[in-house]
């Protein structure tokens, strides 16, 4: 039962991040209209949480601090962002073209995974269709690419610690994700199968 309201609190904290970020992403680029990537991050953010908050209750949830302390910074990093001009490092078409590219990467690696997607490392049916074929953490290289895409049409001091800061624990995440999910036989099945977590030939 306190898992359970921890969750729905989490999910709530999230949707209130969510509004939060609207405000202040739709209020710049008013300002600022020639910037599609503001709109392109709004899209991504919006994704990722919709499916956070409809994902399903899964059958268990690694709540360690170590899991807390990389899944959340993560999820709720984008209140950190500078949005404002940065340097430009690639031409406003491509920024946006991966953003979008990212984003399509993701709802496809989402619809593979089903609404079994949330905050934190859970013990859920394994998947292998679809994006999974590829790498076993399709969702975040889409989250790759996309913030590849930002970050080339808003690079800055700030956004550059963020990222940095986020990829860290993210690649922290992916392995404690790996460890939590390898104490099924199936996953470890999986990895015999797909050989790359995140960057095919890479890593």
């Amino acid at each position: 039962m306190r898992s359970h309201l921890i969750e729905w609190g989490l999910r709530l904290a999230a949707a209130t991040a969510l509004l939060q970020f609207w405000v202040k992403a739709c209020a710049i680029w008013l300002q600022h209209p020639q910037h599609p990537t503001l709109l392109a991050l709004l899209l991504t953010e919006t994704l990722s949480v919709l499916l956070i908050l409809f994902s399903r209750q899964p059958l268990t949830r690694d709540w360690h601090p170590a899991a807390l302390a990389t899944s959340l910074p993560a999820t709720f990093y984008f209140l950190a962002l500078d949005l404002g001009d940065g340097r430009q490092l690639l031409p406003e078409h491509i920024t946006t073209g991966l953003m979008l590219g990212g984003a399509l990467w993701q709802i496809f690696a989402k619809l593979s995974l089903g609404r079994a997607f949330g905050l934190l490392p859970a013990e859920r049916h394994i998947v292998t269709r679809g994006a999974y074929r590829l790498v076993r953490h399709p969702i975040y290289l889409g989250y790759l690419v996309s913030h590849s895409g930002f970050f080339c049409a808003h690079a800055s001091l700030r956004n550059f610690l963020i990222y940095g800061g986020l990829y860290t624990l993210q690649w922290l995440r992916i392995e404690r994700e790996e460890r939590w999910l390898a104490r099924q036989a199936a996953y470890r099945s999986y990895q015999g199968c797909v050989r790359w977590r995140l960057l095919p030939g890479l890593y």
